[in-house]
């Protein structure tokens, strides 16, 4: 079975936005850092962010079932 994407949450990192963001940190908000820093910080390359927003939680569950 194929991998989708998430088509509710965003891909952005938002910290602190209403909308429920998913990211991958390594690449994103943890780039500068070298990989043995980004260890330091538990950040690893199998790593993704889900940071919950105000969405309906119904509609969060069903964004990631289509996704996975």
């Amino acid at each position: 079975m194929a991998h989708g994407w998430v088509k509710l949450a965003s891909h952005l990192a938002n910290v602190g936005d209403a909308k429920t963001p998913v990211i991958h940190p390594a690449s994103t908000t943890h780039q500068q850092l070298s990989d043995t820093e980004q260890l330091s910080a538990d950040v690893t390359s199998d790593l993704v962010r889900v940071s919950v927003g105000i969405e309906h939680i119904d509609d969060i569950k069903e964004d990631f079932e289509q996704a996975f």
